[in-house]
């Protein structure tokens, strides 16, 4: 809660421009700040008009305004009824109220780290506010988000909440209806692989106790409280491109997402005009769904017949003939290393032109 002393500051000042005297109590009837000329009232009369519906009340040739904090009183405003007493005592309440907001919001974790990851604050305010809420400045943190359908959030922060360690640093928060942001804290010696086990942990824990499927994405490490902003950002950009190249997988890494990343920040028209000078007037979406399934195979396997017929069941003959039949649809002969990574990049851009016609 704000203190007395910022609210004693406060209706000073406003004293001072308007000539009017302020008395403040609190929803109990305790006086915790008045001008200097400012008349007692009862401690009955505050708490009945606490009580009330009424916003205002006229009582004794003074005028009551409530003070909330989240739609609830917290603070009784006293103003003289004279002149343009209404006027002076809504502007007083909006400015104690505006400060409380201010003052919440800089003693508040939450909405330090959502400001933080949304790049609201400066930099030198980062540091400032840090060091009032006891958050180490200089300590190895990862950003995970953790994507899920808007009606099981609430269930499912409250389970991730018990897996992470506040103690040691670690924050729960979220920036909309389908994000849960974990900021976790590092210790020297976590190694990348265990930053992969924690994400699965949380994918395995929601998907058995919350009976939902969610997917979750991490940034790189960063040293400073400054860069948690940056490992958000790199943990959102592996959600998404993970939807386009890694449709497949539940957890991506932002340092795994290779040449997706890439073809991520490219124009559209760009990646279209690559598509048009690599199949010409061929288009993926002609050759056969299996052909493209065994390709995909084969490329896994990299690019060993034997291996990948195994695995299809099918003969070596047969994926022969396939691997021909696409040669002569598009040109390219994928048991060629470039050709080979010429179709895989061509199917790679396809996917995200697709994705961006759909997100247009």
């Amino acid at each position: 809660m704000i203190s007395n002393h910022i609210i004693q500051n406060c209706i000073n000042e406003l004293s001072q421009i308007s000539k009017a005297e302020f008395l403040v109590s609190d929803s109990l009837g305790n006086i915790v700040a008045r001008t200097e000329k400012a008349e007692d009232i009862d401690k009955p009369s505050i708490l009945g008009f606490m009580s009330s519906p009424a916003q205002v009340q006229e009582l004794k040739g003074r005028l009551l305004f409530k003070v909330s904090e989240d739609s609830e009183p917290s603070y009784i405003l006293v103003v003289d009824s004279e002149g343009d007493a209404f006027l002076i005592g809504k502007m007083t309440v909006c400015q104690i109220q505006n400060l409380i907001i201010a003052y919440r919001d800089r003693i508040d974790k939450n909405s330090f780290y959502q400001n933080l990851i949304l790049d609201n604050l400066l930099l030198v305010d980062i540091y400032n506010r840090a060091q009032k809420l006891h958050i180490e400045a200089v300590m190895p943190r990862i950003v995970y988000v953790i994507e899920i359908t808007a009606d099981k959030i609430h269930n499912a922060t409250e389970m991730i909440k018990e897996l992470v360690n506040v103690q040691a640093g670690d924050h729960v928060t979220s920036v909309d209806e389908t994000h849960i942001i974990v900021i976790k804290c590092l210790s020297e010696e976590e190694a990348e692989e265990e930053n992969d086990d924690t994400a699965k942990m949380f994918v395995d824990m929601l998907n058995s106790e919350a009976m939902v499927s969610v997917r979750v994405a991490y940034g790189t490490v960063v040293n400073e409280i400054k860069g948690v902003s940056k490992s958000y950002k790199e943990a959102m950009m592996a959600l998404d491109v993970g939807k386009i190249f890694y449709a497949g997988k539940s957890i991506i890494a932002y340092s795994t997402l290779g040449i997706g990343r890439l073809i991520y920040q490219l124009p559209v028209n760009l990646c279209q005009i690559f598509i048009n000078e690599v199949l010409g007037e061929h288009k993926l979406d002609e050759i056969d769904d299996e052909i493209l399934t065994t390709v995909s195979k084969f490329f896994e396997n990299s690019l060993n017949v034997s291996e990948t017929s195994r695995q299809l069941y099918i003969h070596r003959n047969t994926l022969v003939y396939r691997i021909e039949k696409l040669q002569k649809a598009t040109g390219l002969d994928v048991r060629v290393f470039d050709d080979a990574l010429t179709l895989k990049i061509a199917t790679m851009v396809d996917n995200y032109i697709k994705y961006m016609e759909r997100n247009s």
